[in-house]
Order: structure tokens, then C-alpha cells, then sequence
């Protein structure tokens, strides 16, 4: 899908600027019929021209994790939670109440993305395509209903993702001619309800897989994947344990078991293989990878842009993982106070934007240290050697450093799955890989089935389900009197690190307030956060834009 759903990036924004600026005006004078401009009116009508919205709205949802040099996917969705804390104390979430405001960028990022470009786009493809003027485009219904089911996963998607951060926020189902200033916001029961239907529609006409061609484009798993999420955040957990097995059980997809892949002859472990350069895609022999964004370096349109308006920034593309989650080695000095160390491609350039919580880098592997695979020196990076030629310690292990910019900054064990191969026109200064990013994977959807067995009341099950992945881990048997949402919890960041978004899944849980105050590193954090900072604060900037009608802040702001 690298050049197939990228190449008409452009095509898309200018179609989707014109729906929201184009004439709402009566007087035939002042009409006009564009023949040459990529209005929606005369580019979809035909399949190409659905296909390019389509492309439109992948580059979207890729910017949710891409833009902003990807900041506010790793910082605003990791920094201050119970797996990852702010470097450095002149960051966010050190104190929340400075940070989480109705002025916050992260919050407008999100509200933003969300409503400006992702729901304008999924609804302009739904909208046009049941248009019964458009009927003759179709071969079938069936072809049509699977380009309304990718848009309307999509318009899911970020319906769902606004009630784990907002909570109850306005519901955009159809698009607009004009302003409209009278918003007011659904209930966070019915947001998720909103996208419970979509989704079901979507599960029904999505195709069951993709050819290598098409990699990246949503598949019905997807849909029955997210689709579990909505059921357990709307409570129904029969319907999520539903869902959930359809993708468990089709036969589509395993957990990973063996070696495979691009290094799978190279010293490493299974875990390892899962997130190695080339591995994401089912064409690497990776049968876990369920929705996974594409990013490839020299390809047109390959490499995501920093910016949510579709601005490049410095040639920022890439995979930003490394830069957030890294440290910054290259700042360390050797005892005798010289550099120590120089940048290596195999270790990149991070800059450490976020340090792992000791929850994440000691706790959760007491029981399991030397055996859980994931915390191999194939996954977390605990030892470093000094790395400058120069230095009389060149080849020396790193010992106990005791300074703050040190262990927070420079230098911590480091979650590997981080790393990746440079581009061919960059090098290890450039402190991005060009790996795909795993957005939704087999193990997830396991644990999501585990969660409701949890909250169902059927722990016998949940830790069946939970053991799925720690025998894979080689990790010793979860016990069903073990099985608590915490525990769930522990085994999403044993697994998921960096690939999650943990806050998302920790409002959604109601659980952010009370295990940031548990395992946050920095007493700052622990002791600013107040239970409204469980959700989001509607940006400022919307409520002000909102002047027909009330919307509501949340409670706190």
C-alpha cells in the first residue's frame, strides 16, 4: 500500500478544503461548476476518485501517530501515565495542572485531527457514496458498502478515541455546506453507540484480507477488533467476547511463535522478530499484524509529514518512536567527565522525551526477570557500553550513574522494539527509523478478550486468554485468582509498550487518576493529579468557535 494509498495525498486535502469552503450561495451568478478544480461533486463519481478520499483519509489517521514530529502520540499519550514519565522537569505532566488545561496542544491536536479531518473525510465518502445518483459507479451493492465500511471503521475510529480522551463530545455523522456554531455534545454512551454501529456495518463488508499490494488498507478483523473495545466501554461484554473470538477463531491470524522474518537468522527471540524493519506486514510471514500504518523511506508519500496540515517540517517523516523513547546517550560523560559516547546505528539518536516509569523498568518483571522474553536483552536494553573511540572507556560497561539528567535523560533501559534501520538519504543523527507502525495485533485482541471475561465475572477464562500471551512470553501461567483489571493492566504494558496509547486506555478504564498517583516517578506528578484530569478538558478554542449553542466544559476546568 506504500505508493498505492499515498500518492494522492494532495488530491485529497484540496477535495475535502472545497466541501467545507465551497459555495453555499443561491444566486445562479455567483454558481459556479468547477470543470478542472477536485471538488467532491466531480471527483467522486468515479472509483478512482473514491479511491483517492479513501488515500485521504489513510494519510489522516496516520497523522494521528505522524504529526507533530509524532508528539502527542508518544508524549501527550504516554508522558505522565503509569508507564512513562517526563524526562526532564521543564516537560509536560510534571504538574497537570499546568499542563492539562483548556489551552493544552495536545488536547486541540486530537479535537482537531479528530473533527477537521478525520470525521470530515469518512463522512464525505459515506455521504457521496450512497448518493443514488452515484448508483451507476458500483458493479454491486457489495462493492459499495465496502468503501462506506472502510470510511465508516474510520469515522469509528475516531468517534471512539474522542470518548476515551473528552468523554461525551458531539457526534459528526454528515457533512456540513457551511459554519455551523451550534454543536452540543452526545453522551460518551452514545458516541460509543455511534460507533458500535458503524463498526457492525464495517465487520459485514470489509474483506476478510488484502493483497500485498494493498497492505495497510482496513480488513474486516479491524473492525471486529475496535468493535470488542466499544462493546466493553459500552458494557455489553457478551457482544465484546463475541467479537473479540471472530478474529481468535477465523483461522486469519496467530500469535507469533517462532523465528521469522528479516533477522530471524540473527541472534534475538520471536518478541524481537515481531518488530524488526520489514516484519509488520503479513508478507514478511508476521500472521499477528492486524491493522498496521505504513510508512516507507524513498517511496512518494511514504514518509508521514510533522505537521497535522499536511506541512512537512524539516523532512520529520518516519517512524518517531525512537526519538521520544530513547535516551540520549550521546550526551553522557565518562567518569573522568570527557564524552563518553558517540551515536551508533543501532542504537539511534533518541532524545528522551520519555523515561519508563521503574513500574514499567522493575516492577512488572520481579516474578518473571530472567525468563519473560520480553524483558530479554533482545527487547529492553539494560546494559550500555561507552561508545566514543576517544574516551579511555571506549568498550567499558556504563555503571551506577547517580546524577538526575543521567538515569531520566541519558541513560535507562531502553524497550528496544524502538529501534530500526536509518533511511537511505539519513543517518543515526536523524533519530527516526522507517518501520511500520503496529496499530492493532493479535495479542491486543486477546487481552481485550481477557478484559471482559474480567469484568464479567469469568476469571477462569480471562486468564486463559491472558496465558495465551505469556506462553509466548515464556512467561510463567497467570492464575485465575490473579485476574483484576491491575493485573490486566500490568500485562497490556508488558506487551504493548510504546505501541499502546496508554492514557487512551486508562480513561477509558477510569483507571489514569489513581495509578498515575501510584507509580508516576516524579512526586510533582503524583500529587497534581485530581480526578478531573481523568478526561481530557474540551479545547478552549471550540467552545468559543461554538457561539449558537452551549458546549460543555468538563467538570473541574
Amino acid at each position: 500500500m506504500k505508493i498505492y494509498i499515498y500518492k494522492r495525498f494532495y488530491i485529497g486535502i484540496l477535495a475535502l478544503w472545497l466541501v467545507f469552503s465551497g459555495s453555499s450561495c443561491k444566486d445562479d451568478f455567483l454558481t459556479e461548476v468547477p470543470v478542472a478544480q477536485l471538488n467532491p461533486d466531480a471527483v467522486l463519481t468515479t472509483k478512482p476518485g473514491f479511491e483517492s478520499y479513501i488515500t485521504a483519509l489513510h494519510v489522516a489517521a496516520r497523522e494521528e501517530f505522524a504529526g507533530l514530529d509524532g508528539l502527542h502520540a508518544q508524549v501527550t499519550m504516554n508522558m505522565g501515565t503509569d508507564v512513562g514519565t517526563p524526562a526532564l522537569t521543564t516537560y509536560n505532566f510534571v504538574d497537570y495542572n499546568v499542563t492539562l488545561t483548556p489551552t493544552y496542544q495536545g488536547a486541540q491536536y486530537y479535537w482537531d485531527w479528530a473533527y477537521t479531518r478525520m470525521l470530515s473525510r469518512a463522512n464525505t465518502i459515506i455521504t457521496y457514496a450512497e448518493k443514488p445518483e452515484n448508483t451507476a459507479i458500483w458493479a454491486s451493492d457489495a462493492e459499495k458498502n465496502a468503501v462506506i465500511a472502510e470510511a465508516k471503521f474510520f469515522r469509528a475510529y475516531t468517534h471512539n478515541l474522542l470518548a476515551n480522551l473528552f468523554g461525551g463530545v458531539p457526534i459528526v455523522e454528515q457533512i456540513f455546506s457551511g459554519p455551523k456554531t451550534d454543536f452540543v455534545r452526545n453522551t460518551r454512551k452514545e458516541v460509543y453507540q455511534s460507533a458500535a454501529n458503524d463498526l457492525l456495518f464495517a465487520s459485514q463488508w470489509l474483506p476478510a484480507t488484502v493483497d500485498k499490494s494493498k497492505e495497510g488498507r482496513i480488513v474486516k478483523a479491524a473492525a471486529e477488533h475496535l468493535l470488542t473495545e466499544v462493546f466493553i466501554n459500552l458494557g455489553e461484554y457478551d457482544k465484546a467476547i463475541e467479537s473479540a473470538t471472530k478474529v481468535i477463531s477465523s483461522g486469519t491470524y496467530q500469535l507469533m511463535t517462532t523465528r521469522f522474518g528479516s533477522d530471524k537468522d540473527l541472534p534475538g527471540d520471536v518478541f524481537s522478530d515481531l518488530f524488526k524493519d520489514k516484519n509488520i506486514n503479513r508478507s514478511s510471514g508476521n500472521l499477528e499484524t492486524i491493522y498496521a500504518l505504513q510508512i516507507e523511506d524513498q517511496t512518494p508519500g511514504g514518509r508521514p509529514v510533522s505537521s497535522i496540515y499536511g506541512e512537512t517540517n524539516g523532512g520529520a517523516g518516519g517512524n518517531h518512536w525512537l526519538r521520544a523513547w530513547g535516551p540520549f546517550y550521546a550526551n553522557l560523560k565518562d567518569p573522568a567527565g570527557k564524552s563518553g559516547m558517540v551515536l551508533v546505528d543501532s542504537m539511534g539518536r533518541g532524545v528522551g522525551w520519555i523515561r519508563p516509569t521503574n513500574y514499567f523498568i522493575y516492577d512488572i518483571w520481579k516474578d518473571n526477570f530472567s525468563t519473560d522474553i520480553r524483558n530479554s536483552p533482545y527487547n529492553i536494553r539494560r546494559n550500555y557500553k561507552y561508545t566514543n573511540p576517544t574516551s579511555s572507556y571506549f568498550g567499558k560497561l556504563v555503571g551506577k550513574l547517580t546524577g538526575e539528567i543521567d538515569t531520566m535523560q541519558s541513560i535507562y533501559p531502553t524497550i528496544r522494539k524502538i529501534e530500526g534501520k536509518v533511511g537511505q538519504t539519513t543517518d543515526n543523527t536523524y533519530g527516526k527509523t522507517f518501520k511500520d507502525y503496529p496499530v492493532m495485533r493479535l495479542a491486543e485482541t486477546y487481552l481485550l478478550r481477557a478484559e471482559a471475561y474480567i469484568r464479567k465475572g469469568e476469571q477462569v477464562n480471562a486468564a486463559a486468554d491472558i496465558n495465551m500471551v505469556r506462553n509466548r512470553a515464556k512467561a510463567k501461567p497467570a492464575l485465575a485468582s490473579e485476574m483484576t483489571i491491575d493485573y490486566l493492566l500490568d500485562e497490556r504494558a508488558r506487551e504493548l509498550i510504546v505501541e499502546e496509547q496508554r492514557r487512551r486506555t486508562l480513561s477509558r478504564m477510569g483507571k489514569l487518576v489513581e495509578r498515575v498517583k501510584k507509580y508516576s516517578i516524579r512526586a510533582s506528578t503524583r500529587n497534581s493529579i485530581l480526578e478531573k484530569h481523568e478526561l481530557f478538558p474540551i479545547p478552549q478554542s471550540a467552545i468559543d468557535a461554538n457561539f449558537s449553542a452551549t458546549l460543555e466544559q468538563n467538570p473541574g476546568y
